[in-house]
């Protein structure tokens, strides 16, 4: 299946989900989110392919440990990761499109080695200039964790404490819902932010890498 967009479908899918996120519609108009969301997703996921072997987040939410979290997620992602550790991001939801790349949360060892760089003057102040620049471009930069204040070791007045307190490195850039979305041009947007991230995604590559700890010891 070729991609030729998200159609006006599945942003009226998450719209009505998020105001009715229960079983009941869900099985109704499980058929929309399979035609007009998963479809176009995987087609995308195809069309972006040289990037790697995308994983399509579940819809459901685990609801085993959390209380009054509504039953299935109001947004679809997709995600890959690049052979130095960087991930890459897409997401379509009743807000529109959005893209990232870089990486979202770090396991400890990698967190280990994205401090000692930040920290360290050379490395430190060229990732900084890195962000300084895609914020001037327009992305958003975030990750998953924040601390509040600084790391343990890391004075709270360090000159790269924005970065140092978090506990990972996204760049992003979000679209409301436009008639282009409906097009192939999604897929030119998404490689365009993907392509602007790619001297921070090599920053990070080059000094934090994925991590190398079991599963159950990255946190």
């Amino acid at each position: 299946m070729a991609f030729n967009g998200y159609p006006k479908a599945a942003f009226d899918f998450y719209a009505r989900l998020e105001a009715d996120n229960t079983k009941a519609f869900w099985q109704a108009n499980k058929s929309t989110f399979d035609d007009s969301v998963k479809a176009p997703m995987d087609a995308l996921c195809a069309e972006l392919g040289d990037y790697g072997d995308f994983h399509l987040f579940r819809p459901y939410n685990d609801l085993r440990f959390a209380k009054n979290r509504p039953p299935y997620k109001t947004a679809q992602g997709a995600a890959t990761e690049g052979q130095g550790g960087c991930g890459y991001y897409v997401q379509v939801s009743a807000e529109g499109l959005m893209a990232a790349a870089g990486l979202y949360s770090m396991a400890k060892d990698q967190l280990q080695r994205f401090r000692a760089d930040v920290d360290a003057d050379t490395t430190g102040e060229e990732v900084a200039g890195l962000v300084e620049h895609l914020e001037a471009d327009g992305y958003v930069i975030g990750a998953h964790d924040e601390l509040k204040t600084a790391p343990r070791g890391i004075a709270n007045h360090h000159p790269r404490i924005a970065i140092l307190r978090r506990a990972g490195l996204m760049a992003w850039r979000s679209w409301p819902v436009r008639k282009w979305m409906h097009t192939a041009e999604v897929a030119d947007r998404v490689r365009t932010t993907w392509a602007g991230a790619t001297a921070m995604c090599d920053w990070l590559d080059r000094h934090v890498g994925p991590s190398t700890l079991p599963a159950d010891a990255r946190r």
